[in-house]
């Protein structure tokens, strides 16, 4: 056939290769590519390859003139011959007839025809399927994603040809992405200004869906018409990029993510952003699930001062990260995060205290809508850190445990591990308790098989000191998550509410022997919780469930960590605590001496059904019968209820009214029960706790029950402790009529040595220790000046003041000298 305007000895002066590609174009562009002619320039291209750069060129040329005349019909018919060729040419000659097509695909690109873009990007597609037997070392495909990242933008003012446009562009970038990122040379489609032109795209057109959680998790099948959706096939191609990226490009992928959400303020609300997060993790490789974590938090530390809102919505796609990472491999993330959120959340309190004194200091006061969004940031960072930790391993919550135990500041120490010091009283009190809510979480669900391993020495210590600080939710906190730690076989929903339980097998208690590891650590660490229940018993702003937790606090020790001794304490406690209510050393209101004895009645009515010894259950049946006629303020059912008559005083001689030593040792005794230590009254230990809580009573509460000697008038202990002076001191040195009672108190004192428990004498002595030391040097601060110097000076140093030397110990506290 003769090409139009060309005379016939021209045209067959022409090349083959010329004249058979002149020979595919009808006459008429509608009657489309001429198929015998295309046949044979197929096998002529096969046949001879080094002419596919000249075809490529030729075609290449009458395509551009093509296109400048709007002669479309001829265009396509040029890129159908394209396409053909590339399907048929498989050798290392087709490299410059590449070119030449990619030359073709960049000028449809270019013209503002959306039928051309949509032509030039599906004849890309088809190429990129194409695995080429070599790589291409100079080939580059910045300008495709460029213009098929601003086709992933259109906005043409057809509705339907800008979704066809938009979906094209999708479809380019997917064929950039499947040609480049399996070619080791073609590593620059990584590069950050390419991935801040696909990865934003792609978000883009994913936004555009209004259901945005169907697409949580991966789905492995899609119909045709969710094929139609931009924002389907965005995802898909967003997958699949993820699903490709590799250790070292990985971040390159993720950050413009953070960057389009940032952009359009897509963390408040964060639905979009949280649906990104979970097609990222569930996207990647497992093995690198920390990067993105790490990313998160990165972004977090970026944005620490930014609305709390937007601060929430960052932890809450960390949260969902976290949630799918840690079922997986996390790497060496696991403290980071931990560390970061701990940081984050000591930033909200200071935000939340800072809000809050600035709303104060304004004339007109305001409630703070700020504030209550620091409140959502906080939960925020809490139920991450529950999440996280609760799907750890063992051995790893563990650690995690005694690292946030770490962070829980101390009134009156040092802390060092979170700046709190700026906080103030109140801002520490509030970190505190987010701390113990955080650990609280964590601790839900840990299972430990014995509580040597759940509740170590370097977590038990620290754990307790706030379980006497003067916060009653402090106190609940505590409690809480010795009760997750203790409680082995879930038993606590059982004896959730105080009250008298008629029959506890009702309850179908669960229990295993106790081991000889839990025996250790009641022998280790028993003084500890029933000095902190005894303690937590006596403060003055208890609520009601300040009383149930510590009613459940015994009643979980009892079934998990009781033998014989054990129960012999915790009744010793328990009397220990009537005598609390009936004496009211501490001035304790009405209210809180009927809740304590109402504790004890539940407490012992439940023990003594555990333990089954009759005569044991008849006395405190006949208690409790007792007082339900007599005294119902003294039990739960009656005193936690919202009206309740209290009485003014209590009388100590209504021994009917109350839980006797003697009659339960009687009892217990007859059972096989070594009873000598009921008749020793419990003495909680003084630690540094003490000191570092802030309890105002504490040591002069202790200071009353501190003598072990029988006939001894407390109150007068306590007033000739109080009235100790140096001078008092220097006259007893000098008295001779002491040597026979010093011999009579040192045979009583070494006779109690024999007899009493190794417990109870370490615990009186340390506290008999501990309460001289701080007694003597208030008074000799106070007393003692050192003589001036003849120069009128003081004579000693600074700092290093010389007390005369008095033996003080062996003569007001001969009992301390034994040892």
């Amino acid at each position: 056939m003769v090409r139009k305007g060309v005379c016939c000895c021209c045209a067959a002066l022409r090349p083959r290769f010329k004249r058979l590609v002149d020979n595919i174009f009808p006459e008429d562009p509608k009657d489309g590519l001429v198929k015998a002619d295309m046949e044979k320039l197929t096998f002529y291209a096969v046949s001879a390859p080094e002419k596919l750069d000249r075809i490529g060129a030729y075609l290449a040329e009458r395509l551009s003139r093509d296109v400048v005349r709007h002669r479309y019909g001829y265009v396509l018919i040029a890129m159908e011959a394209l396409d053909q060729l590339l399907m048929a040419c498989h050798s290392q000659s087709i490299k410059p007839f590449v070119e030449s097509f990619l030359h073709m695909v960049a000028k449809l690109l270019e013209s503002g025809e959306p039928k051309l873009q949509v032509l030039g990007t599906n004849s890309f597609v088809k190429f990129a399927n194409i695995e080429e037997d070599t790589p291409s070392y100079h080939r580059r495909y910045d300008f495709f994603v460029s213009r098929f990242s601003a086709m992933c933008h259109s906005y043409h003012e057809d509705p339907e040809v800008q979704t066809e446009i938009r979906m094209a562009g999708i479809r380019g970038i997917q064929g950039v992405v499947r040609k480049t990122v399996n070619d080791e040379l073609q590593a620059t489609i990584w590069e950050p200004q390419h991935m801040d032109k696909i990865v934003p795209s792609l978000l883009f057109n994913m936004h555009k869906t209004e259901d945005v959680d169907s697409r949580a998790c991966p789905s492995s099948s899609l119909g045709g018409e969710k094929e139609e959706n931009p924002s389907v096939l965005a995802e898909n191609c967003f997958r699949e990029l993820l699903g490709r990226a590799t250790y070292g490009n990985m971040n390159h992928a993720v950050r413009p993510v953070f960057a389009h959400l940032d952009h359009h303020r897509l963390w408040d609300p964060n639905e979009f952003a949280v649906s990104c997060f979970k097609i990222i993790m569930y996207s990647i490789q497992a093995q690198y699930s920390h990067h993105v974590i790490q990313e998160i938090l990165g972004h977090l530390d970026a944005r620490k001062r930014d609305f709390p809102r937007v601060r929430a919505g960052i932890i809450q796609a960390l949260l969902q990260a976290v949630a799918i990472a840690a079922k997986g491999s996390i790497g060496p993330t696991v403290l980071e995060v931990f560390n970061t959120l701990l940081k984050h959340l000591r930033f909200s309190v200071d935000f939340e205290l800072s809000d809050r004194r600035s709303s104060v200091n304004s004339v007109c006061f305001n409630a703070n809508p700020k504030e209550n969004d620091e409140r959502i940031v906080q939960n925020a960072i809490i139920q991450t850190i529950g999440f996280f930790g609760s799907n750890l391993p063992d051995y790893q919550r563990s650690e995690i445990m005694l690292f946030i135990m770490g962070k829980v500041p101390v009134l009156g120490a040092a802390s060092h591990m979170l700046e709190t010091s700026q906080l103030g009283d109140l801002g520490t009190r509030r970190f505190q308790i987010m701390l113990l809510r955080s650990l609280l979480m964590v601790t839900t669900g840990y299972s430990a098989k014995t509580i040597s391993a759940a509740l170590p020495a370097p977590f038990l210590d620290p754990l307790l000191s706030p379980s006497l600080m003067d916060d009653s939710e402090l106190r609940q906190l505590v409690l809480e998550i010795l009760h997750n730690l203790i409680d082995r076989h879930d038993n606590r929903a059982k004896l959730r509410g105080i009250r008298i339980i008629p029959d506890v097998s009702d309850l179908k208690i669960k229990r295993d022997k106790i081991s000889r590891q839990d025996v250790s650590f009641m022998k280790k660490h028993g003084q500890q919780l029933y000095r902190h229940v005894y303690l937590g018993c006596k403060e003055e702003d208890n609520v009601q469930k300040n009383f149930e937790l510590l009613y459940t606090t015994l009643a979980l020790i009892t079934i998990e960590l009781a033998n014989e001794d054990v129960v012999i304490d915790l009744i010793r406690v328990a009397i220990a605590l009537q005598d609390v209510a009936i004496l009211n050393e501490d001035n304790l209101p009405m209210f809180h001496r009927c809740s304590v004895m109402a504790v004890v009645a539940a407490y012992l009515n439940f023990l003594s059904q555990m333990i089954a010894v009759p005569a044991f259950c008849q006395h405190v049946s006949k208690v409790i019968e007792t007082r339900n006629v007599e005294a119902p303020y003294f039990l739960p059912e009656t005193i936690f209820r919202e009206k309740c008559s209290l009485p003014k005083s209590l009388e100590k001689e209504e021994t009917n009214l109350f839980f006797l030593t003697n009659q339960m040792a009687e009892s217990l005794g007859g059972s096989g029960y070594c009873v000598e230590r009921l008749s020793v009254p419990y003495v909680p230990l003084v630690t540094d706790e003490d000191r570092l809580s802030r309890r105002k009573s504490l040591v002069d509460t202790l200071s009353i029950q501190v003598d072990i000697l029988p006939g001894c008038n407390l109150q007068e202990k306590v007033n000739s402790t109080e009235e100790i002076t140096f001078e008092t001191l220097k006259k007893a040195i000098d008295s001779n009529g002491l040597e026979e009672q010093e011999k009579e108190k040192r045979r009583l004192v070494i006779e109690k040595f024999q007899k009493a428990p190794f417990e109870e004498i370490a615990a009186q002595c340390e506290t008999k220790a501990n309460l001289l030391h701080d007694r003597l040097t208030q008074i000799l601060e106070r007393t003692v000046r050192p003589p001036p110097s003849p120069s009128g000076t003081t004579a000693v140093a600074a700092g290093h003041v010389h007390y005369p030397s008095i033996p003080v110990y062996e003569m007001k506290f001969p009992d301390l000298c034994v040892y």
